[in-house]
């Protein structure tokens, strides 16, 4: 009988940023240690500030309570797109119970964004993307109702989240998590002011046309994240991520902006107080 496969160990410390930055979206409720050790460990290398995301209603109501909790902690509350239709298929009202519950966490004043929201056709069949998309307005709408960035989930759904945003109108501040369309796209994002947050995907070696995509992105537009404990940045790729890798990813992109690293991490910092409001 074959051992169990032993779980990766947590990537080395990277050498720490001489520009602070923020992680513009992160899951620490995922994630290993506690969380002071975690942020602890970000800042020191240089990330003195994550985004908390939570992706349901009691993932949304953690992050408020982090974000109250620990000031180096800001909150991003909302239904994930892959929970719309979970939440519809509970019966009549449910969706909507949901919603409301999100918005009052929303308009707390440690929430700083409604998201992650969107569509994701990766995960979400036909029976859900009705749900789905009225789950997508409802949080544009909220976003601007309070006055919060919107954070926009898009997973092989670009065409139809250009289209929604468009129909409903985006919010002042849009982010989109965990960029991934193409230059193009990343050409009508900037025509529209939305931020374009990537994360350590954009290290891969099958990403050249997500490459392509920050290369077109002004700097002015950029943020960091690391969705950890998803898409740990290569050398690292499979291992567990964290807040404290952002600096890998940062230095990917400064190379692939021929920028001093420096200098995109002034970007970054600046890019991610005004995305968010803070």
């Amino acid at each position: 009988m074959s051992k169990p496969a032993q779980p990766q160990p947590a990537p080395p410390l990277p050498e720490p940023l001489r520009v602070p930055v923020a992680d513009s979206h992160t899951h620490l409720d995922m994630q290993e240690p506690d969380v002071g050790e975690t942020l602890a460990k970000a800042a020191s290398v240089g990330v003195v500030t994550v985004v908390q995301v939570g992706c349901d209603l009691e993932g949304s109501r953690l992050a408020a309570d982090l974000a109250a909790e620990h000031p180096s902690v800001h909150a991003a509350v909302a239904l994930h797109p892959n929970e719309a239709p979970r939440r519809d298929a509970d019966g009549p009202g449910a969706l909507d119970s949901a919603l409301a519950g999100i918005e009052k966490l929303a308009a707390l004043p440690q929430v700083l964004a409604v998201g992650e929201t969107g569509l994701d056709h990766f995960r979400t069949g036909e029976e859900g993307r009705a749900a789905q998309e009225r789950s997508f307005r409802e949080h544009i709408a909220m976003a601007k109702r309070l006055g919060k960035a919107l954070v926009i989930h898009d997973r092989d759904a670009h065409q139809d989240v250009l289209r929604v945003l468009a129909e409903e109108g985006a919010p002042d501040r849009t982010v989109f998590h965990c960029y991934s369309g193409d230059a193009e796209m990343a050409r009508v994002c900037a025509a529209h002011g939305w931020y374009m947050s990537f994360a350590g995907n954009v290290t891969f070696k099958n990403a050249q046309p997500l490459r392509d995509a920050l290369a077109a992105a002004p700097p002015e537009l950029l943020l960091v994240e690391t969705d950890a404990p998803f898409l740990t940045p290569a050398p690292w790729r499979g291992r567990p991520n964290a807040p404290y890798l952002i600096p890998v990813t940062l230095r990917a992109m400064a190379e692939v902006k021929g920028m001093p690293e420096d200098t995109l991490a002034e970007h970054l910092a600046g890019n991610t107080a005004r995305a968010f409001g803070y």
